[in-house]
């Protein structure tokens, strides 16, 4: 069983910054990616960042240049650092990871129960 667990969702103003983490746990052999998505309500899932094992970062137009997404070497702790959040920045946050619960099996994703993240003045 694998687990994903997020953490340093809350409030912050305009402006300001959170941090948020995404811990795995549990039978795993390989991560070969964990992303940050977030949902509104009524909306579909979108991704905001995502990093491989390789090192290789994508992110969304919409926070490129404010969000920071970095892991250690094996993906089991992957953190999202968000700088300079505005009010769209509200949302439910979501990590996902893409891995191999044991050699030999196949590609797995699995996610996170969500944080909420909110900007507010």
């Amino acid at each position: 069983q694998v687990h994903l667990v997020e953490s340093g969702g809350g409030l912050a103003q305009p402006g300001g910054s959170l941090r948020l983490s995404c811990a795995a746990s549990g039978v795993i052999f390989k991560i070969n990616a964990v992303a940050w998505y977030r949902q509104d309500p009524g909306k579909q899932r979108e991704l905001v960042a995502a990093i491989t094992s390789n090192g290789h970062t994508i992110y969304a137009d919409s926070v490129k240049g404010r969000f920071t997404i970095s892991g250690d070497n094996t993906l089991n702790t992957v953190d999202l650092q968000m700088n300079s959040l505005r009010f769209e920045d509200t949302s439910v946050y979501y990590c996902n990871a893409d891995l191999f619960p044991r050699q030999g099996m196949g590609l797995y994703r699995y996610w996170g129960q969500g944080t909420q993240v909110t900007v507010s003045s």
